[in-house]
């Protein structure tokens, strides 16, 4: 399959957006996430958020391996399995790390795009991205 170009790239994109992109690409940094993830509801109520560590710990004790993983993309992608589809469709903690494996690892997604789907619903939602808040080049 031939690369598409992406249309975003008409897009405006405010100076602090274009900062965090140098920093990190479309991926989640730590603050990014944590951001994403405090608007995480299930029934009405925010989500108790999985740490990094707890992801990884759970992948490995399935023994799956992320090819793709970048910085907190895997962790945001199993968070918003537990706020959308964890206790209906993803019935158990094995099937939800298969989840984020598949996601993550998704042979005919380009680079980003899991950062990209959340960008894409905070436009669609009018949702402001607090850019220099959740720029954090340490």
């Amino acid at each position: 399959m031939k690369p598409r170009q992406s249309l975003s790239q008409y897009d405006y994109r405010p100076p602090e957006m274009l900062a965090y992109l140098r920093y990190y690409g479309y991926h989640f940094s730590r603050r990014m996430h944590d951001f994403a993830v405090s608007r995480m509801r299930r029934d009405n109520k925010p989500i108790t958020p999985w740490t990094k560590e707890k992801v990884e710990q759970t992948l490995h004790k399935y023994g799956i391996t992320l090819d793709n993983a970048v910085a907190y993309d895997h962790v945001y992608v199993l968070n918003m399995a537990l706020a959308d589809f964890y206790g209906s469709s993803i019935t158990d903690e094995r099937a939800l790390a298969l989840f984020v494996k598949d996601y993550v690892d998704d042979e005919d997604q380009p680079d980003g795009f899991v950062f990209n789907r959340f960008y894409a619903d905070c436009a669609l939602s009018g949702t402001p991205i607090p850019w220099e808040d959740v720029l954090d080049p340490s």
